[in-house]
């Protein structure tokens, strides 16, 4: 048959055609967004312990590509030649906590072998492990803890955390248990719905040997422990209250390691934490609260560096000039400076004080957040950076302008995937209160195509947290399934002062809840290529109970997914295992009155989402770990039961084993694939 000119025409014009097409599709497989089993991929810096000369650093690397949650490989990194080392070749022994010793010989850790947890030491060329003595930890919560292990100057002996049963114990694991305790429940993800009970108090072992001794003996929890310079004391926290389950009040303890006697530092109304001695053994600096805010959560008070001198004297507030919420302490060589990282509009920054003027400087400040870090007698700091672009990777800092980076996990993972651009903005609430919000741009945005992407509002959990422009995977998925994804830094949150933290006090569920609704309205309105008809909302723990209160304030999503947040202020109140969170939070416990006004239960329960459950009519899928005893599981099935009543038709998603909070790696998988699948089911009914 013959082809006419005509014809050829159009065939060559189709070929074109499909030749640009093909061009389009290999260009965009070269700039695929992110995608739901690259959770598995992902490799990041989780622990970081440079050697006391600076000359090597211990790092742990994460990585989530087997069966289970997380697990963590640890490698030792010559900083002069670059070789990286496994710190042990069997990487089927169990380590947590690795600390160096003074002397560098050697290597100590919590780990597990043949059966036995205990305190193991390998020397630095992982050619020789010992297993010391057998130690028990517990399940009872512990706030803000912070060293287990500490070496003894002369490198001869280990310091450890370890168990003794409390007065409680056989009560609790008898048939009947009988609970006399205020904090009876565990924090969850173990299976454990009861504390244990055991008492943690402070042993000795020694490395020779391997004879261990016991220092404290209490009915207390001691912990947060460094070993002094000059050999004679341990330092460490307790809470001596007569009822520290109810009054949680850290202060600063002695023990001397030859023959136990014990001596108390302070006498404080406030909470410290981490305390370190200074190389010279005269001064102690710990993170510590300004304000008599003490409970077991205590995240309403940001923390600040403090010092006191040896016999818990001459206290002062070095953190003062900066108010923004400050990290654990470490101490210069030399003892001038005290390094501390700070909070601040999303960012963790790395900075340092002088103890001879108090002069604050920025070390390491840029977007994104400084996260483990350890200084060597050097000077040289090997820290973990979480940045735009990428996951936690370790960077080696010295004060001669060096600051390079030493990992690169995820470098054939990232020259296959485009990382999604993250916007900052800030934007007037309710109030004209000034707040700040990041926005991830979906992967291939035109911004030119009018209303042509969804929405996901993501809100923080905390709620005195910060989000910022570092790199998160679940947003990164978000945005290849070309979603834009709104993270709003509502008041209440860290990193912009304390009056800013503060601003939530009274209020759940109410300014902040309008801080992410004029957030989002505020993107809606300025980037005209959102569409406002595919508006979705998630958030974990607060940030879930914000997903289920908007949900029952408006009808401006298309979709939500709340995971682990409360529905009811009051029965959360009685069942979580902190029960003095909102008592802090509102001043006073539920049973109570505010002065002259309503009574306190009254109102939690007019802040409570289940309260106004009939006003729902967004689809919801509820997302809740089984065992969860932070935010107990009930607060799932309560809204559920009750949008079920309402004559919606919701889902509940429970994952095994899981606490307050998705970790296994497959199921972290599955809910992000599951929730792309719930927002494409109602977006796809408003096109």
């Amino acid at each position: 048959m013959e082809i006419t000119d005509r014809v050829k025409a159009c065939i060559i014009k189709l070929f074109s055609v499909l030749t640009l097409l093909f061009f389009v599709w290999i260009t965009d497989v070269s700039a695929q967004g992110f995608i739901s089993n690259d959770i598995k991929e992902l490799r990041e810096i989780n622990e970081i312990q440079v050697s006391p000369s600076g000359s090597e650093v211990l790092y742990g690397i994460s990585h989530s590509d087997r069966p289970g949650s997380s697990y963590t490989r640890y490698w030792i990194g010559n900083l002069e030649s670059g070789e990286q080392r496994p710190l042990l070749q069997d990487q089927d022994i169990s380590i947590s906590n690795p600390r160096w010793s003074p002397n560098e010989e050697w290597i100590a850790f919590y780990g597990s072998s043949e059966g036995k947890s205990g305190i193991m030491v390998v020397n630095k060329n992982g050619q020789e492990v010992r297993f010391l003595t057998e130690s028990q930890w517990t399940n009872h919560p512990l706030p803000g803890i912070g060293e287990r292990l500490t070496w003894s100057p002369d490198s001869k002996w280990i310091g450890y955390l370890s168990t003794t049963s409390g007065p409680e114990t056989e009560e609790a694991e008898g048939d009947p248990v009988v609970i006399r305790r205020y904090s009876y429940k565990t924090t969850g993800s173990g299976g454990d719905y009861f504390t244990d009970n055991r008492r943690v108090q402070i042993y000795k072992v020694n490395l020779n040997s391997g004879e261990s001794a016991q220092l404290t003996d209490n009915s207390f929890y001691d912990h947060s422990i460094d070993w002094s310079p000059k050999g004679d004391l341990i330092l460490f926290i307790s809470n001596r209250e007569p009822d520290h389950d109810r009054n949680h009040n850290y202060d600063l303890y002695t023990v001397n390691v030859n023959d136990g006697s014990e001596s108390r530092l302070t006498h404080l109304e406030t909470m410290v934490y981490r305390a370190k001695w200074s190389p010279d053994g005269e001064m102690i600096a710990y993170q510590g609260t300004t304000r008599g805010l003490t409970s077991s959560e205590t995240t309403m008070e940001d923390t600040h560096i403090w010092t006191v001198r040896s016999d818990g004297s001459d206290r002062q507030h070095l953190g003062k000039k900066l108010d923004n919420r400050q990290g654990s302490p470490q101490w210069s060589n030399d003892g001038k400076y005290i390094y501390f990282t700070v909070q601040e509009r999303g960012n963790i920054a790395l900075y340092r004080v002088s103890t001879e003027n108090q002069q604050i400087e920025a070390v390491i400040q840029k977007i994104g957040q400084v996260r483990n870090w350890s200084i060597g007698n050097d000077g040289s700091i090997l820290y973990g950076f979480n940045s735009i672009k990428d996951v936690t990777q370790l960077f080696h800092y010295r004060d001669d302008g060096v600051n390079r980076q030493i990992t690169d996990l995820n470098r054939s993972l990232l020259e296959e995937r485009e990382v999604a651009e993250i916007e900052t903005f800030t934007f007037k609430s309710s109030d004209n209160l000034e707040i700040e919000a990041f926005l991830v741009k979906p992967i291939g945005l035109n911004p030119d195509k009018k209303r042509g992407y969804p929405l996901i509002v993501s809100i923080k959990g905390g709620p005195h947290s910060q989000r910022g422009a570092n790199f998160r995977i679940n947003p990164q998925i978000y945005a290849g399934q070309g979603y834009a994804v709104l993270k709003v830094n509502y008041r209440g949150s860290t990193g912009y002062g304390q009056e800013f933290t503060d601003a939530i006090f009274q209020d759940q569920n109410g300014g902040e809840a309008r801080d992410v609704l004029y957030g989002m309205r505020a993107a809606l309105s300025r980037y005209g290529w959102l569409d406002p008809e595919r508006v979705g909302v998630e958030g974990g723990s607060y940030g879930g109970q914000l997903s289920k209160w908007l949900v029952t304030q408006t009808n401006e999503f298309a979709a939500a997914i709340p995971r682990a947040g409360i529905s009811n202020l009051v029965s959360f109140n009685y069942l979580g295992y902190y029960h003095d969170y909102l008592a802090v939070e509102y001043g006073g416990f539920p049973h109570e009155s505010f002065p002259g006004q309503m009574h306190i239960m009254d109102e939690l329960w007019h802040r409570s989402p289940l309260r106004y459950v009939a006003q729902v009519n967004t689809p919801v899928m509820l997302v809740h770990g089984m065992n969860d005893y932070n935010v107990v599981r009930e607060e799932a099935e309560q809204f559920y039961i009750a949008l079920h009543d309402v004559g919606l038709k919701p889902i509940m998603v429970l994952y095994p084993r899981s606490g307050h909070g998705i970790s296994e790696t497959n199921h972290r998988i599955d809910l992000v694939e599951r929730s792309i699948r719930w927002y494409e089911k109602y977006f796809e009914n408003q096109k």
